[in-house]
């Protein structure tokens, strides 16, 4: 156990999780500059029988400015003058900033400019829709109000906030008596939003909450049309023979419901691939039943080779695809649609203790980042696929979202890119002011645990046909109490939840679910890259829900676009100032344990870009060394760890910690350290016991390898080269020891370089790697571990890299576009004469202006030459990202001059 202040992280440590995630600079593509009426476009309605019509968005307006009537407002024709557009899903402060209101909040503290006191009372959102039939039932079917609404349609309240209440319930509104021909106006009062005090969502400590606590509507409000038969809560319940995979019994649910006033005999036909089943089903009036299709009484429904669901690098992503159609006297009357994919999760506990993840019979080591949404809420689809498809090239399988369940879309792109997810609540506010004890949160009433199980059954039925979902976490700290726990459990059992139930993302336990076999012992700041390999706190043993060396210095690219002159003044020269940029949390106020640890390492920064190569080189050696160690204990006998995940993998803003690519999606040490550390076949060097280990990711075992260990001074003279042969690995993790690095060795220099290379039976070289370390290592204190660090008692002496020589490096680029894709290919060469190799050489696609291309996903990059050596890497980006200019690259090093070339 270990202490949290209250005002701290964890006191504030989490995970992401969101209800809707972040878009790039725009809420949605239909808003409008601000003007003195909103442009707001009327959604037209289909009558098609099981049509669903999203809402395209909204007039907003505070109820201060407003003084009509409800009734008035939420009837057809209202006058919205002076309102301000928002987008179909879209957080109060979302709107006003797409509508001009505010500068950039990503920029210095213009965020504290806006004034909290707007959002301190209920916002009018208002929205049209037409109908031109009104013969078939219309319905209003939402979720994502943060934090309660009053409802009215077309003058008449249809629900109260008492009804409507919570980020992640789920209603549905049968307005059919209200609906007209021609133009109807739905009108939320939403509620302004306090995360302590109501379910919904808060940012804990991630970054500077923003001054409406995100009240708005984030997810769709989707017009529904049908006949007297509704289809709901369709989904299929898979169950896979494992080991064997030989087959698969697929069991068809869903509630047909008569909303008529007399009985109504219904047909309930679907389909998935080639199989189509019926049933004729009688329902009395306002009857609900349960249609079940079996394999059983559907043959069709038992599959033999069936196509299974893999993570990416373990196999294929098939999905299934579910059609279901109810008939009332031969005229269609609701139609119901789903995907789903056919996998196998199991989690149990080790002899450890640790929860150990196999997918489909195969264990595999969770290696993953906490996910976080835009701190506005905002989604743009393009921008969530650019994040996710870093976290493939980044050699990562899982993303952890705490507390901000992202909507469909997200889980779609997951599955279809084989990306596993672990949603669940959050930690530090109402979620846990039950149980989490003298952290944040209002201890629950009464009225608290229906909007909880409600919660839990919306995201159970949304999220179980997803084969991406591998558990759901009903705590994050803190796990519940068994009040609590009967309530999620009760949920998820109803709604045929198959995948593990984690009672938190710490080592707690709760009732019926027990222990949650992981642990979250830190760390959240700075700690040197040895820590990782101690079997102890945060180190390479068990599951670790959440950790990271802390701070995470963006490019100087990026610095530049989110701080001013003189806050980037004070970043380099005053470890003690408090960053805006950071934290909101007392304990991550400043860069201090970092900036000296920077010092302590690498030696005082002489400016602003000293400051920020000595952060990347830092930051790479870290992050690699925490991917590693846990990479390397995956397979041992002993205390084997089992999951890793990256505190965070993004940020929702501009920030200086807790992230592997920046808000912008620029990469720097980070990113290039996780990338190395997740080669498929990775050679690796141990900081605890100076092995070299071959690591080995694949699932086929690697044989007729030769590994090479050279040690070098800073100068570039060797004292040290040793290679082995026949190196054979097997797969899924495995990994081999070939040799081991002699604990001293003649002449070598306080800091001093390793280079390690893996080739294969032709001689290819497979994997490379370099290191920087010194014969005076990092000591750990580690009897005063805090929560959220250990203290660093004396740091390694690495200031030696800052005595090497400038090595020349060339580099000639070309570029090649097709289909709306261009791909870079680059070779740099060391082009020196001496000995002194070109360390962490970064390469940086940018435009006619200098300006960082971006996202872009490079083969490799941050790489180290020896004189004569050459690599050649390729980045694949989008063409339009060049907006029109020629692509250039920026080649610059720890030791390497900056230059820009061509490369067209």
């Amino acid at each position: 156990m270990f202490r949290r202040p209250t005002a701290g992280r964890r006191p504030l440590a989490t995970t992401a999780l969101t209800l809707v995630l972040l878009g790039t600079l725009t809420t949605s593509a239909w808003t409008e500059p601000h003007q003195s009426a909103p442009h707001v476009r009327t959604t037209h309605v289909s009558a098609a029988a099981g049509s669903a019509t999203p809402l395209s968005g909204y007039a907003i307006q505070s109820t201060a400015k407003v003084s009509d009537p409800a009734a008035t407002v939420s009837s057809p024709g209202y006058p919205t003058s002076g309102w301000h557009p928002a987008g179909p899903r879209s957080t109060v402060l979302a709107a006003l900033l797409a509508d001009g209101l505010y500068a950039d909040p990503f920029y210095s503290t213009n965020q504290q400019k806006i004034p909290k006191a707007d959002f301190q009372v209920p916002w009018w959102f208002r929205s049209d829709f037409t109908v031109a039939d009104t013969s078939e039932r219309t319905y209003l079917d939402f979720s994502g109000v943060i934090s309660a609404a009053d409802v009215y349609v077309n003058g008449k309240q249809v629900a109260t906030t008492k009804d409507v209440t919570g980020a992640y319930t789920r209603h549905e509104l049968d307005v059919t008596s209200l609906v007209r021909s021609g133009t109807n106006t739905v009108a939320f009062r939403i509620q302004p939003n306090d995360p302590n005090k109501n379910l919904t969502m808060g940012w804990i400590d991630w970054l500077q909450p923003p001054p409406d606590e995100n009240m708005g509507i984030v997810r769709d409000v989707v017009v529904r049309r049908g006949g007297p038969v509704a289809l709901r809560d369709a989904h299929v319940v898979t169950t896979l023979a494992v080991p064997s995979l030989a087959t698969a019994d697929l069991t068809v649910k869903t509630q047909a419901r008569n909303d008529s006033d007399a009985p109504v005999t219904a047909k309930v036909a679907g389909t998935i691939g080639t199989t189509s089943f019926e049933k004729t089903v009688s329902l009395a009036a306002h009857e609900t039943k349960t249609v079940t299709f079996t394999p059983a009484e559907v043959p069709g429904l038992h599959l033999t080779s069936p196509k299974v669901w893999w993570p990416a690098g373990m196999g294929d992503q098939p999905l299934y695809a579910l059609d279901l159609t109810a008939s009332a006297a031969g005229t269609a009357s609701d139609t119901a649609h789903q995907t789903f994919g056919i996998r196998d999760v199991q989690a149990p506990l080790n002899s450890d203790g640790a929860r150990q993840y196999r997918i489909n019979g195969r264990k595999l080591l969770i290696k993953g980042g906490g996910w976080s949404p835009d701190e506005f809420l905002r989604w743009d689809r393009t921008y969530v696929e650019d994040r996710l498809k870093y976290a493939l090239d980044l050699g990562l399988n899982t993303i952890r979202l705490e507390g901000h369940i992202e909507p469909d879309e997200f889980f779609d792109l997951a599955d279809r890119y084989g990306i596993l997810t672990l949603p669940g609540w959050e930690c530090c506010d109402k979620w846990e002011g039950q149980v989490n004890g003298g952290e944040r949160g209002d201890p629950w009433t009464a009225a608290d645990y229906p909007v909880a199980g409600a919660s839990m059954a919306a995201e159970a039925a949304r999220l179980r046909d997803h084969p991406s979902v591998i558990s759901f976490l009903i705590g994050s700290d803190f796990a519940p109490d068994a009040t609590i726990e009967k309530t999620y459990l009760d949920a998820l059992k109803a709604a045929d939840w198959k995948t593990p139930v984690v009672a938190a993302a710490s080592a707690k336990s709760s009732p019926v679910s027990g222990s949650s076999g992981m642990k979250m012992t830190g760390p959240y700041d700075w700690i040197p890259p040895n820590y990782w390999y101690a079997k102890r706190e945060g180190g390479a043993t068990g599951f670790n829900s959440e950790t990271s060396a802390g701070p995470d210095i963006p490019t100087l690219d990026t610095l530049r676009r989110m701080m001013t002159p003189a806050e980037l003044d004070t970043l380099w020269k005053n470890p003690d100032a408090k960053q805006y940029h950071r934290s909101p949390s007392s304990t991550f106020a400043t860069l201090k344990l970092y900036d000296n640890a920077l010092t302590g390492r690498y030696g005082a920064p002489t400016g602003l870009a000293d400051y920020v190569r000595k952060a990347q080189l830092a930051q790479y050696e870290n992050v690699r060394a925490q991917f590693e160690a846990y990479g390397r204990n995956a397979t041992d006998a002993s205390k084997p760890s089992t999951g890793v995940v990256y505190w965070m993998f993004n940020s929702g803003w501009t920030s200086l910690h807790w992230q592997l690519m920046d808000r912008y999606l620029d990469q720097g040490g980070a990113y290039f350290g996780a990338k190395k550390a997740g080669e498929p076949l990775h050679i690796q060097y141990s900081y605890d016991d100076r092995s070299v280990t071959v690591v080995n990711n694949r699932h086929a075992s690697a044989g007729q390898l030769t590994a090479r260990a050279t040690l070098f001074n800073t100068d570039g003279t060797q004292k040290y080269d040793r290679s082995v042969t026949g190196v054979t690995v097997a797969g899924d993790g495995a990994h081999s020891t070939p040799l081991t690095l002699p604990a001293s060795v003649s002449g070598l220099s306080t800091t001093y370089l390793v280079r390690l290379t893996l080739t294969d039976a032709s001689g290819k070289e497979v994997s490379r790697n370099v290191y920087w370390l010194s014969t005076k290592p990092d000591t750990l204190d580690w009897d005063n571990t805090d929560w959220y660090y250990t203290p660093t008692t004396s740091y390694a002496d690495l200031k030696g890299l800052g005595s090497m020589a400038q090595a020349p490096v060339s580099a000639q680029g070309s570029t090649v576009s097709a289909d709306g894709t261009s791909t870079t290919t680059v070779t740099i060469r060391n082009t020196g004469t001496g000995k002194t190799p070109s360390l962490l050489t970064d390469v940086h696609l940018v435009d006619a202006q200098g300006k960082p291309v971006l996202p872009v996903r490079w083969s490799d990059n941050q790489v180290s030459l020896w004189p004569g050596e050459s690599t050649t890497l390729t980045a694949t980006y989008r063409t339009a990202d060049l907006h029109g200019s020629a692509p250039n690259v920026r080649v610059s090093g720890w030791n390497t001059a900056e230059r820009t070339v061509p490369a067209q």
